[in-house]
Order: C-alpha cells, then structure tokens, then sequence
C-alpha cells in the first residue's frame, strides 16, 4: 500500500464519519486502552486506591448532621 492509498483512504473516513465522530472515536479508543492496561498491572489494587482517595476527600457526615437530614426528610 502506497502513500497515495492511505491519503485516499483517509479522506474516505472523513467524508464518511466527520471530523467530530473521529474524535470521539478517538478519545473513547484512548480510554479503553488506558482501562485495559490498568486491569493488566492490577485493577484491583488500583481500585482500592481509588477507594482510599474517595474516602480522603469525603470524610463520613457526623451522627448529627446525620440527625439533622433524618429528621427534615420526615417533615
């Protein structure tokens, strides 16, 4: 296959799909494959971690303003 080949074929895919379609496309490729590597070093440990940050950054709500939405939710 020539470079004259890949040009057309290029242009084929852009006359078909669009240039914001390709992006997408793109964008949705380039997140999977980061996934996939992600699960292949260990998806598990990764996802504790993420845990443990989402813990960090939201600390659990005090009994009392725990309280405090019970009791407006009955209202």
């Amino acid at each position: 296959m020539s470079i004259t080949h890949l040009i057309i074929l290029l242009v084929v895919v852009v006359l078909l799909f669009g240039t914001s379609k390709l992006r997408n496309i793109g964008s949705d490729l380039g997140g999977a494959v980061r996934d996939f590597k992600k699960g292949l070093d260990g998806g598990e440990d990764a996802d504790k971690t993420k845990d443990e940050q989402r813990l960090k950054a939201d600390p659990p709500a005090s009994s009392q303003t725990q309280r405090e939405r019970d009791t407006s939710e009955t209202k």
